[in-house]
């Protein structure tokens, strides 16, 4: 074998190593990386097939194979990101403006927590004047700093924390039957309630702000806590059908096999599908990027605006989703639906995760 031959080959090789990786269920740090990066994973695995087509004069069944496999990894990771590409049909309706507007605007930030630039996240707040905010990330020094946005948004949940996993909620609209819960770990909290919204009604807004534990080598060994923690709420959100949103940092990205099946168990709705991938983490590496930061709501809701905004000097870019209720769009908007088996692999995953509380 010649020199570029061998190179070819055992890039290829390599190249085979995440898609194989991502159909395991085995749920270590190390393996489950594997589902964040496959925008990258697929520019990677091109480049094998061009260095296969340029190198190889396919005079061995091994050229044929190597070639092959990449082309089945590289349609296997497609699969996972196409719904989240222009090419595929939009999930969510856009808003129409002949309908009546009772729209609710969301922003969530997760701000890092040694971050310094607060005035970014201020500003950023004061010009796209969200009804909501919801911080993560955010201890005591934060909650200080973002004191002065509680003129405009006077109903607040604080949960400062040291530990990255704080939380903070501010709301122009009023909030009721708030409970901050600790579902799968200790030290991960998560809000849930309700929102009042300004309009003839007081409608009511079920909202769910979730800031999982990630797999990660400083973080956690494995997936199971993450995993369980968006099951065990997408499993609570089985029989709720109207008038509920799903938010925050998920420390998944949208194409995971946990974050599809929690989209698939709720029956929720995802505003990106069709629209983009909309990637928030990390900020800094524009070649690095996958999204984390998620909205989730019920079919009643229509889209009037999905934006990722400009840093506020976090490694995660903020996201703003602006979505209005209309309860005729539960008639044509579909939910998604899991499969036994897959229902069975959930109901595994929150077993493991030992919850702590339920939703």
């Amino acid at each position: 074998m010649q020199t570029l031959e061998i190179i070819v080959l055992v890039y290829a090789a390599i190249m085979l190593i995440p898609t194989l990786a991502s159909i395991t269920r085995i749920d270590q740090w190390w393996i489950r990386g594997f589902d964040f990066p496959r925008i990258q994973i697929s520019v990677l695995i091109l480049v094998g097939l061009l260095g296969c087509l340029f190198f190889l004069d396919f005079d061995k069944y091994l050229h044929f194979f190597a070639a092959g496999l990449l082309i089945y990894s590289l349609g296997y990771q497609f699969y996972y990101i196409y719904p989240y590409t222009y090419l595929a049909k939009t999930e969510v309706f856009k808003y129409n403006p002949q309908s009546e507007k009772r729209n609710i605007s969301v922003l969530v930030s997760n701000v890092l927590t040694p971050n310094k630039k607060y005035n970014k996240l201020i500003n950023l707040v004061q010009e796209r004047k969200p009804d909501i905010l919801l911080t993560l990330e955010t201890d005591k020094t934060w909650e200080k700093e973002l004191e002065v946005l509680e003129k405009d948004y006077p109903y607040t949940v604080k949960i400062p924390q040291d530990n990255l996993y704080g939380m903070h909620l501010y709301s122009k609209l009023e909030l009721k039957n708030i409970e901050v819960k600790y579902l799968v770990q200790k030290d991960i909290p998560s809000i849930h309630g309700e929102v009042i919204l300004d309009d003839d009604q007081n409608t009511a807004i079920k909202i769910h702000c979730l800031h999982p534990r990630p797999p990660s080598p400083t973080e956690s060994d494995t997936s199971t806590a993450r995993d369980a923690e968006l099951l065990l709420v997408g499993e609570s959100l089985k029989e709720v059908h109207d008038k509920t949103l799903v938010f925050g940092d998920l420390n998944d990205v949208a194409w995971s096999r946990t974050t599809k099946l929690f989209h698939e168990i709720s029956g929720f709705l995802d505003p990106r599908i069709g629209r983009g991938f909309y990637n928030t983490f990390h900020a800094d590496y524009p070649l690095l990027r996958w999204p984390l930061d998620h909205v989730f709501h019920s079919h009643d809701f229509t889209l009037i605006e999905i934006k990722r905004e400009k840093s506020v000097g976090s490694d995660h870019f903020p996201m703003y989703f602006n979505l209005n209720l209309e309860p005729k769009a539960k008639v044509v908007q579909e939910e998604p639906e899991p499969d036994k088996e897959e229902e069975n692999w959930a109901k595994e995953k929150i077993k493991d995760g030992q919850p702590r509380q339920m939703v």
